[in-house]
């Protein structure tokens, strides 16, 4: 026979004050504070949105986490929200001495509602509860909310995600926000753009608090001359710590030509953005075509140290390569990935003189697509047995023969802490125009695993080819044989 506990009394009062909406609301001026978070979250999931209002106009703590209490967007909910905040910046509701300082509207987990929210199982009395969740409240006020001093302006914090269009909820709190500039702040953590005009872009932004951005995320069709002109709003963001920037343009594997003075100055004052950055630690870009002959600008801009650097689909000359070498913001680069750019016109020197240099601290390398040949891996070697930290490796779709690639096993033994390791199948598999035979790619995959068994235990592996023109997929050579869609 099962016993249910019997709800408790903080249970019973939130459920008496929501059958009766008007006392509620009325009640609101002398409620206890430890009644309000309980009494928000059961109003909340029963979307009595006047009470909402109500409470929002009258919350007596200094953040109101109501994202994480939002799973799923809702205008409607919003915007009683907003209307609340609304009554509390005019002061037209409660007496109390206003104590909101930041509204929360990112959708994540907060430890605030875990530890209000009051006992579940009777085991605690209520007093003892709002007595966790003052110190719970002060805990987290240090930690996330230093930043936020009580100041004139209510703080609307959100993370933002705009692909092609405005949902109605972002439209919403986006134009709510550009009424009220002179009495709130609205702040943006972290910022996904995808597939908007420049025009878009810089409108967004104006209503944000740029130096609020921490991470952002672009993925866009401009043109470099387009990129020059938001540069100035890039350099606003001056506490930003990840930048991911994919640029889709049709010159993306354009052929390398001497850029024009024009183009030359325009991503030079893209670039120079880069050093207001004082907080930049992640580094993502993609199809950044003029950053060819101008890495070494890039990152001498640097003025803190990087620990992820990705630059994919890029071409470098000799120059940009040796910049690695000379820049002290790459000394304590954990994670290195260069997919898709093409090093086989180049001399690996330098980059096996960088992996030297970051030997004790890198952890991942993606070399993946960058159509190295037998030579210029051979070159990296040294610097790959002196990386004990690597933790994953990723050498795909280069040109490699089966000597050298046993070779590289080799140099592997020293790497006890690989978790993943990729490599890409011996040049012997293939026969002409890269068609991949399949008996000898079994064979050869064979014997690269018992050199690799040989060396160590590995704890994931795979041999790959590239990918079939046909069906765009891979064959795979790892525990087992994984064949792509036209072989199987």
């Amino acid at each position: 026979m099962s016993f249910q506990a019997p709800p408790t009394l903080l249970t019973l009062a939130v459920q008496s004050l929501l059958k009766d909406e008007a006392l509620a609301i009325s009640a609101l001026q002398d409620l206890p504070m430890e009644l309000f978070p309980p009494l928000f979250k059961a109003a909340f999931d029963g979307r009595q949105l006047k009470i909402l209002k109500a409470m929002v106009a009258a919350w007596p703590f200094p953040c109101l986490p109501v994202g994480a209490l939002m799973k799923f967007p809702d205008v409607t909910t919003l915007k009683a929200v907003l209307d609340g905040v609304d009554m509390q910046l005019t002061g037209n509701f409660c007496q109390r001495v206003r104590k909101l300082q930041v509204l929360d509207l990112r959708n994540v987990h907060h430890d605030f509602w875990d530890v209000w929210a009051g006992p579940e199982d009777g085991d605690h009395s209520a007093e003892t509860a709002c007595h966790s969740a003052e110190t719970a409240c002060e805990r987290q006020r240090r930690k996330r909310l230093h930043r936020y001093a009580l100041r004139q302006h209510l703080k609307v914090v959100t993370d933002l995600c705009l692909g092609f269009h405005l949902d109605k909820h972002q439209a919403y709190l986006l134009q709510w926000a550009k009424k009220r500039r002179g009495s709130l702040h609205l702040c943006c953590m972290k910022m996904q753009i995808w597939g908007l005009s420049m025009d878009t872009v810089r409108k967004v932004l104006s209503i944000f608090q740029p130096d609020s951005i921490e991470e952002l995320e672009l993925s866009i069709a401009w043109t470099l001359s387009t990129m020059a002109h938001f540069a100035p709003c890039l350099g606003q963001m001056r506490n930003l710590r990840k930048l991911c920037l994919t640029l889709k343009h049709e010159n993306f594997f354009r052929p390398v030509i001497t850029p024009t003075a024009l183009e030359g100055k325009r991503a030079t004052e893209f670039i120079s953005q880069f050093s207001k950055l004082n907080c930049l630690q992640y580094l993502y870009m993609t199809g950044v075509y003029f950053l060819n002959g101008h890495m070494r600008k890039l990152l001498w801009c640097l003025k803190t140290p990087l620990e992820f650097l990705s630059i994919a689909l890029c071409k470098f000359s000799q120059s940009d390569l040796e910049s690695f070498v000379q820049c002290q913001s790459l000394c304590h680069l954990k994670h290195l990935e260069l997919g898709g750019v093409t090093l086989s016109d180049l001399s690996l020197v330098p980059l096996r003189i960088f992996l030297e240099s970051v030997a004790d601290t890198l952890q991942t390398l993606d070399l993946e697509h960058c159509r190295m040949n037998d030579s210029q891996l051979s070159a990296l070697f040294p610097a790959l047995s002196r990386c004990s930290q690597l933790i994953k490796v990723n050498f795909y779709d280069n040109d490699i023969s089966m000597a050298v690639l046993k070779d590289l096993l080799c140099h592997t033994a020293n790497l006890g802490q690989l978790i993943l390791e990729l490599y890409p199948a011996p040049l012997e598999c293939y026969e002409i125009g890269y068609v991949i035979s399949i008996d000898r790619f079994v064979q050869l995959s064979s014997e690269l695993r018992n050199t690799l068994c040989a060396v160590r235990q590995p704890q994931s592996f795979s041999f790959a080819t590239y990918i079939c023109l046909e069906c765009c997929q891979r064959s795979f050579y790892d525990a087992e044989m994984t064949l792509c869609l036209c072989w199987q």
